[in-house]
């Protein structure tokens, strides 16, 4: 028979998920306009590799103390190679390919062909993790891959044309959807906040190598790109830090299909962010956007 203190805890969880899963879609989806911002005084390598950085350093007072706890140090040893796979799959490939295709692409659309990793992830897990799909679910793919080839197939200016940036984050999003399964047969073991922030560990010094040869630093400094920077901070600690464990929290709090529910809210955060940078948004990306939604509410649908 459950506890009074029980039953409150169980009606507190879902309040606390919505406010951090609206916090969530509010981060990631201003993430885009956050890439276009910092590329206006760096380069894409330096976006990506700085952004990789920030999110370092925002783990280290977290790694300092954990690297002191036994218990932390025994459970993260044998899982070093996963970390360091989960963390140059999920977040070192992305990060490069969202620069670069942040360069061309409207943040408005780079933010609908995000929302395409839950379909990767299915498709993934039923290819090489042994998952099984329903009907429904088949359907939300091709629904969703329908709508995506529809964005990748017309150019930011609305005509017909292979736009490679597109390509360039549909493939971010292939990699989205094999970290999230790898994550959950290899590192789901481990605390949010632990396996987070150790994977940050193993990727990070592999951004300060490549941001080592650039004039990352003199650009930094220059007090003409404040804006840049701060939005390259704040896409580093925020973005890929903190969210990062406000999802796996979310997951904990609620569910796996609760949390994949802020697919659908980050396009329509970085729609108004486009919107308000005065970006034009045609027809034909509308259209696509919408089959992408309709085939990931396929897919998540009860």
């Amino acid at each position: 028979m459950p506890t009074e203190e029980s039953i409150v805890v169980n009606q507190k969880r879902p309040v606390m998920a919505w406010v951090l899963l609206c916090t969530l879609a509010l981060v990631w989806g201003s993430s885009f306009i956050l890439i276009k911002r910092s590329l206006g005084a760096f380069s894409p390598t330096q976006v990506a590799a700085g952004r990789l950085l920030f999110a370092l350093l925002f783990f280290v007072p977290f790694l300092a103390r954990q690297a002191q706890q036994p218990a932390v140090r025994a459970a993260v040893r044998p899982r070093w190679w996963a970390l360091l796979v989960a963390g140059i799959v999920g977040f070192v490939i992305p990060a490069f390919l969202f620069a670069e295709a942040g360069a061309h692409l409207s943040s408005s659309l780079s933010g609908a062909l995000n929302s395409l990793s839950p379909l990767f992830t299915l498709i993934l897990g039923a290819l090489f993790f042994g998952q099984a799909l329903q009907v429904r679910q088949v359907t939300g793919i091709l629904l969703g891959l329908a709508g995506s080839l529809l964005l990748v197939f017309f150019s930011a200016t609305g005509s017909f044309q292979i736009n490679g940036y597109a390509l360039m984050v549909m493939l971010a999003t292939v990699c989205y959807g094999f970290n999230t399964n790898f994550i959950g047969r290899y590192i789901s073991q481990l605390p949010a906040l632990v396996s987070t922030a150790w994977l940050f560990a193993f990727i990070g010094p592999i951004a300060v190598l490549i941001l080592l040869p650039t004039d990352f630093l003199s650009r930094a400094f220059d007090p003409t790109h404040t804006t840049s920077l701060v939005a390259l901070i704040i896409l580093g600690v925020l973005g890929s830090g903190l969210m990062s464990v406000f999802f796996n929290r979310i997951m904990q709090l609620a569910s796996p299909l609760f949390a994949a529910s802020v697919t659908y809210l980050i396009p329509i955060v970085a729609l108004l962010w486009g919107v308000l940078d005065g970006e034009r948004i045609y027809a034909v990306q509308f259209a696509g956007m919408g089959i992408c939604l309709l085939g990931i509410w396929l897919v998540n649908r009860n």
